[in-house]
């Protein structure tokens, strides 16, 4: 299934999902004391892959000559949404765990944009299998980080 994708970014983009899940068992079953770095942490994490998936499709259309707009402001919304959910923190409300919410489903919808561009020939074929198998699996550590924080906030 996984051996249509190339060793380097195969290897590399899964090995980008273990500080993710270290830090789901770091909250999960490490001292009470790591819970909130471990949390800050991952909320960091999924916003910056977040931001940068704009930035690589920001990369796809620019080498595209003729790519569609549309791409362009699909670029730039993972840092705009990323950045909208660090503002809670900023302020003192309810954080992290609506924003990790919000982004672990963001992340989750993320290659319906890479679906896109393989359609306008912007993608391989493999980074969209890449793209999905990273994304269900850094959005549903991020969802599960959010229900770790909205389960146990009183």
């Amino acid at each position: 299934m996984l051996t249509d994708i190339p060793k380097a970014p195969r290897l590399l983009g899964l090995a980008g999902l273990l500080p993710p899940l270290f830090l789901a068992l770091a909250t999960l079953w490490g001292p009470p004391e790591w819970q909130w770095s471990a949390l800050a942490i991952a909320y960091a994490y999924a916003a910056l892959i977040f931001s940068f998936l704009g930035g690589i499709w920001w990369g796809l259309a620019a080498a595209h000559k003729d790519a569609p707009g549309w791409i362009y402001i699909a670029a730039v919304l993972p840092s705009l949404i990323a950045l909208i959910t660090y503002v809670p923190w900023i302020l003192g409300l309810s954080w992290p765990g609506p924003s990790m919410l919000l982004l672990g489903l963001c992340i989750i919808g993320s290659p319906l944009i890479d679906q896109r561009l393989v359609m306008a020939g912007a993608e391989s074929a493999w980074m969209l299998k890449l793209r999905w198998i990273l994304s269900l699996g850094l959005g549903f550590l991020t969802l599960t980080m959010a229900a770790i924080v909205l389960v146990s906030t009183p």
